[in-house]
C-alpha cells in the first residue's frame, strides 16, 4: 500500500467514524487475500467510502456512473479512490472487462447490483453484472448489507453487516455462461444481501 492510498485511508476512516455511529457485524467473513467481490446493497452515496473502511481495504475499486466524472476535480478525486465509470442503461461490457482486470491486479472490487440507490430501505432484484463479473473472475464474493433508518445525517447509526463469502466453486458455468446461469448466480447473490438487511424473512 502506497503511502497516498494508506493516508487517504485513514483520513476518510477517521471522518466516517467522527460522522457516523458505525457497527460491523461479519468482518470474519471477509477473505484474509485482497482481490475479492463485496457486493452490496446501496442506500446512499456514502456507501463505497463505508465498505472500504469497515472492510479494511484500502486499495478497492468500485463503479460510479458516468456523470460524477464530469466534474474535473471531483472526477480526479473519486478515480484516485478508485472508481471508475460506467454509461448506466447502455450494458458497458467494458466496465465489465475493467472489473475483473482491478480485481486480477490485487484490489478488491465493491459492486451495488441494484444499480441505483434504494428509497426505502427495501433491496431491489438486482442484475447480472455482478454475475458476469464473479464467472469471470472467478473469486469469492462477499455479501454485504448496509442498514440504517432513514435518512442519513450526523451519527446516524448504521450498521454494516458482512455475509459468508459466495465461493467460486458454488458457481458452476463455462467459459461463457449463460443468461439463465447468470440470473441463479445473481438470485443467489442477491438473496444473502436480502437475508443481510432485511432478516430471514426478506428471503420469501
Amino acid at each position: 500500500m502506497n503511502i497516498f492510498f494508506k493516508g487517504l485511508y485513514y483520513f476518510v476512516k477517521g471522518i466516517y467514524y467522527a460522522a457516523y455511529n458505525v457497527k460491523v457485524e461479519g468482518r470474519e467473513n471477509l477473505p484474509d487475500k485482497p482481490g475479492f467481490i463485496i457486493a452490496s446493497n446501496h442506500r446512499s452515496f456514502a456507501d463505497p467510502p463505508l465498505l472500504a473502511v469497515t472492510s479494511g481495504c484500502a486499495k478497492f475499486s468500485f463503479v460510479a456512473k458516468e456523470e460524477l466524472f464530469r466534474n474535473p476535480f471531483f472526477g480526479w478525486l473519486i478515480r484516485r479512490l478508485g472508481a471508475f465509470p460506467v454509461a448506466r442503461g447502455k450494458g458497458d461490457l467494458k466496465v465489465i472487462d475493467e472489473s475483473t482486470d482491478k480485481i486480477k491486479q490485487g484490489r478488491n472490487l465493491v459492486i451495488f447490483p441494484e444499480g441505483t440507490r434504494s428509497k426505502d430501505g427495501k433491496v431491489g432484484r438486482g442484475k447480472t453484472g455482478v454475475a458476469l463479473i464473479a464467472a469471470k473472475s472467478g473469486v469469492p464474493v462477499v455479501p454485504a448489507g448496509i442498514v440504517f433508518e432513514g435518512k442519513l445525517h450526523f451519527r446516524s447509526r448504521i450498521t454494516i453487516k458482512y455475509g459468508k463469502p459466495v465461493m467460486p466453486e458454488e458457481i458452476h458455468v463455462g467459459d461463457e455462461p449463460l443468461p439463465h446461469e447468470l440470473k441463479e448466480i445473481k438470485s443467489r447473490i442477491m438473496g444473502e444481501i436480502k437475508e443481510l438487511v432485511e432478516g430471514e424473512d426478506g428471503r420469501n
